[in-house]
């Protein structure tokens, strides 16, 4: 193997020394984060002037020190229902109600797997994947199959936490406890013994567990409320599911993860599934894989008819909260590299780890140029009111293309085509192959 020589490291210091910008551009860095010191302002300005089509939302929520934007893309779009049919101009779901069920399934999820892989070894490909252990984060799929199963509750019903707001820490110590457990299921199936029963009692641990640092959720809730012509209406003794058929009952079957993930492994027009990715054991994720333009398409399709969009990007890059901005121009990345262009395709990123969608949000607006053509887009975050323009976000129309991997969309914005796929057997994927999602 060749190392680095003290010539190597000469010639690199000369060059350096050589670069007429170098020390200017440290200088800047010392006390500043990169994208504040690369930022300008007087370029990312511009995207949060009027949209030439926007979608009335009432109000933005805020998921705090957590990954569960997944949970609050979902019910920021299901409370606007809630809202109309209540009478109210604010209501706020509960996120750590439906967070407790999502993580109590996980943790279901990843004991029974490990029961079903006990005879596998430990350095097997899906043994290590699980033992990754269970994290915030999730999928349209999970958030609708949590819906159905356990209802919805308001804020005030269940309301957060510190350790709901601020999650790293006990999924540290709930993973440690599932690895734990995961070693005595190993044995318990190597001996005979019954690991169903002892996964029943691992389970009953986690759950007391989570209503000590969230909560215990309400079985059944009273909830009263004035509408905005002052009429007082009260729900006695409901249950979250009966709550949400009443006052939501959205039929979320209706709508699918669309993505566009340009790799060799996933052809377009391709349909997927990944078994094991979802929270519940007998559930799982499915995707329909197409083109950047066909992406696009049906997001504005929804958009036109007056419906926001769940969508996921990767909002780590070319980002400022102050501004509410994503966008390529509005940042100085190259420069404050010393030159060194990290610039890769939408293709090469997801292939090599670079790229995929680690942020769900809402698309409430787009605006049109003198083309016609789309060239910025609004978005309601879930980062709370102080971030953004009171909570609302914009992207351009070039990160918009680049760095959005997914949306959630109606099937009836599917072509026929489209359509026709989804009564197809999808392909099944290994969990790992999954930033898909």
């Amino acid at each position: 193997m060749k190392n680095i020589t003290m010539e190597n490291l000469q010639d690199f210091r000369k060059k350096t020394d050589d670069c007429e910008n170098a020390r200017t551009l440290q200088c800047a860095l010392a006390q500043s984060d990169y994208n504040e010191a690369s930022f300008i302002p007087s370029r990312a300005i511009r995207l949060n002037e009027a949209f030439s089509l926007e979608i009335r939302t009432r109000g933005v929520t805020d998921q705090h020190n957590s990954g569960r934007c997944w949970l609050f893309s979902a019910m920021n779009i299901i409370r606007e229902r809630a809202m109309d049919t209540m009478g109210l101009e604010s209501l706020e779901l509960s996120g750590n109600y439906l967070a407790f069920y999502d993580k109590l399934e996980k943790c279901n999820n990843f004991l029974q797997t490990v029961i079903n892989n006990a005879d596998k070894p430990l350095n097997d490909r899906m043994n290590e994947y699980i033992l990754g252990g269970i994290e915030d984060n999730g999928y349209f799929d999970m958030a609708r199959d949590l819906i159905y199963k356990y209802g919805v509750v308001p804020y005030s019903v269940m309301p957060e936490t510190y350790q709901s707001n601020n999650t790293a820490r006990f999924i540290m110590l709930q993973n440690s406890l599932l690895r734990k457990d995961a070693s005595l299921l190993r044995q318990a199936v190597a001996e005979g013994k019954d690991a169903e029963k002892m996964k029943l009692e691992m389970l009953e641990e986690m759950y007391r567990a989570q209503c000590i640092a969230f909560g215990q959720p309400p079985e059944r809730f009273d909830y009263s409320w004035r509408d905005t012509d002052g009429n007082y209406h009260a729900e006695h003794d409901i249950t979250p599911r009966q709550f949400y058929e009443k006052y939501i009952n959205i039929d979320l079957n209706e709508y699918m993860t669309v993505t566009n993930h340009p790799t060799d492994g996933q052809k377009m027009n391709g349909y997927y599934r990944f078994h094991y990715k979802g929270n519940m054991a007998d559930k799982d994720c499915r995707v329909l894989n197409v083109t950047m333009d066909e992406l696009e398409r049906m997001i504005l399709a929804q958009l036109k008819d007056k419906e926001p969009v769940c969508f996921g990007c990767d909002w780590t890059m070319f980002y400022d909260q102050k501004t509410g901005i994503w966008d390529h121009d509005s940042f100085d990345y190259k420069g404050f590299m010393g030159g060194a262009d990290s610039t890769m395709s939408k293709k090469e990123r997801l292939m090599y780890h670079d790229g995929f969608s680690t942020h769900a949000m809402v698309l409430t607006g787009v605006n049109f140029d003198k083309d016609g053509k789309p060239d910025r887009w609004k978005i309601e975050n879930s980062f709370g009111s102080e971030a953004g323009q009171n909570g609302y976000f914009a992207c351009s129309q070039k990160f918009f293309r680049e760095y959005v991997y997914e949306a959630i969309i109606n099937v009836k914005y599917l072509n026929e085509e489209q359509k026709r796929l989804l009564e197809t057997e999808p392909v099944e994927l290994n969990p790992w192959e999954s930033n898909t999602l």
